[in-house]
């Protein structure tokens, strides 16, 4: 099977989402969602098994997990207003539901472990949320396979003596490979799926629709895959020039479509910090509404002077406030993190107001970064903790910065490489294992670090340390951090006493 190519509007700038956690939230529904193509319609009944040495076992309620997976199962999309109430409509609709927490052994902090049925068809699924909302399908029926949700895939179920490569010819797919019992078809668009059932060996075919969207394609090349191999006048050109060559070869569009898109997921992005700002409020919350009383502080002069620092504050909190608010919201590089580069990008865009085409191209600019922290290293706080998310964030937010204060390339990335030394070890360790403190604060320190190293880096200090060599040792960090400080709350903040009674009284509220 093809591996799996980064993309800016794939893997970095989005989903388009409701919840407090892109990992959990919006890759659960992902999950859910080609599930239900499996079963061309709702199970009736879903047995999970989580690892008690992962990450889900803990977090399954708390950061949205529940939510995402049974609005997929039922085929609702990751922005859906209906998803705070799915748990509840799934049940209503007849499905029963178990959940297991033992020892599996896993691999994967984020692995799912799912035995779906509806009728007298069952189907098991072993799944993998990588981090930012990407998904990989691992198993089917015990059957190994690698499914990203990149392409439309045609799943062909054979009695075990089907000729998969004469069925397949039937129809154009993209690229096709056989696991035990399974064809699996890869396409841009769906197939025949009743030719298909009716070829000799075939017992029955599903067609799961793409969830990712920016679709692969067969023969798909970038002109590059780390930031060492960009190749150019990196010390003239803005960091835009790469990003736009980068995602237009990845997702097989003209620039004027990938700025198109951009300035569009700005639009969401304005849209949440007003949300925030005007006030939000929802029941299951540690965090009430406070991004409104510090605009207006700042507005009177009451607070220190803190420039453009004081408004990224303003827009960082608001973003943080609507995502906990079950408001829709661009995860950048993850919900986790979603404020800190949208909330630095929005006020420097302000600030230096800039058109509409600089605000899109730094918005790419910043999105190329994520590409190659996905390329080197993981945005999921599962895996490397906080460094992961608001790290990779404050990177994206500070090479962005750069091309908004008319820095080079190579300006840029000396800031993102600036930018994640400055953070590396942050652990993961959610209050209440929710995904608001110290989440809101740390997304505000991503984006004062955001704007210390772009002016740094502006102004020509040694970032010392390349920024492909820093992912690396970001990586390595992970990989040495305890998993308790790895967003499984059993770490840091996470047992602090005051901690432990808001975890406590909120599983109260919950009842």
């Amino acid at each position: 099977m093809p591996e799996l190519i980064a993309s800016v509007f794939n893997d970095v700038i989005g989903p388009i989402m409701r919840g407090p956690s892109s990992s959990h939230s919006a890759a659960s529904v992902r999950i859910g969602r080609l599930i239900h193509d499996l079963f061309d319609g709702v199970p009736d009944r879903v047995d999970i098994s989580y690892d008690t040495l992962g990450s889900l076992a803990t977090t399954h309620e708390s950061q949205g997990t529940d939510m995402g997976l049974y609005g997929g199962l039922m085929g609702w999309e990751a922005d859906d207003p209906r998803l705070p109430g799915s748990p509840e409509e799934l049940v209503s609709r007849g499905t029963a539901i178990t959940i297991t927490k033992s020892e599996l052994g896993d691999e994967h902090p984020n692995t799912y472990r799912l035995d779906v049925g509806r009728g007298d068809e069952k189907h098991q699924i072993v799944a993998l949320s990588t981090g930012g909302g990407i998904i990989e399908v691992v198993e089917i029926d015990g059957n190994e396979v690698r499914l990203f949700g990149d392409y439309v895939t045609t799943v062909i179920f054979t009695n075990g003596s089907a000729d998969a490569e004469k069925i397949v010819e039937l129809e154009m797919a993209d690229s096709w490979s056989t696991s035990g019992d399974l064809i699996l078809a890869l396409s841009q668009k769906p197939l025949d799926a009743a030719a298909l059932a009716a070829a000799d060996g075939v017992a029955s075919v599903r067609t799961l629709r793409a969830v990712l969207p920016v679709l692969s394609r067969p023969e798909l090349v970038v002109p590059f895959n780390h930031s060492s191999e960009m190749r150019g006048d990196l010390d003239h050109a803005p960091l835009s020039e790469w990003a736009l060559a980068y995602e237009c070869a990845r997702g097989g569009i003209e620039v004027e479509q990938a700025l198109s898109q951009a300035h569009r997921l700005l639009g969401i992005m304005r849209t949440g910090v007003e949300t925030g700002i005007a006030g939000t409020e929802y029941a299951d919350r540690i965090l009430g509404w406070q991004s409104g009383n510090f605009a207006t502080m700042t507005q009177a002069g009451s607070l220190l002077d803190g420039g453009i620092l004081n408004q990224m504050i303003i827009y960082v909190t608001a973003l943080m406030e609507a995502k906990s608010a079950m408001e829709v919201i661009v995860a950048a590089p993850t919900a986790g993190a979603c404020a800190t580069f949208p909330g630095a990008l929005l006020a420097t865009i302000d600030a230096v107001e800039a058109d509409d085409e600089a605000a899109a191209r730094a918005l790419l600019a910043g999105g190329l970064i994520g590409v190659f922290v996905t390329n080197r290293s993981s945005f999921a706080a599962e895996v490397g903790g906080c460094q992961a998310e608001t790290g990779a964030g404050a990177a994206m937010a500070a090479a962005a910065l750069v091309e908004l204060g008319g820095g080079s390339a190579s300006r840029s990335l000396s800031a993102a490489s600036q930018a994640i030394q400055n953070v590396l070890g942050l652990i993961c360790d959610p209050v209440g294992n929710r995904v608001e403190a110290p989440c809101l604060g740390r997304n505000v320190s991503g984006a004062a670090n955001a704007l210390s190293c772009a002016n740094m880096a502006l102004a020509g200090y040694d970032h010392v340390v390349p920024f492909d060599e820093v992912l690396d040792a970001h990586r390595s960090v992970s990989e040495l951090m305890a998993r308790e400080l790895r967003c499984t709350g059993l770490g840091g903040l996470a047992i602090t006493p005051t901690a432990q009674k808001i975890e406590l009284d909120l599983k109260r509220h919950r009842k």
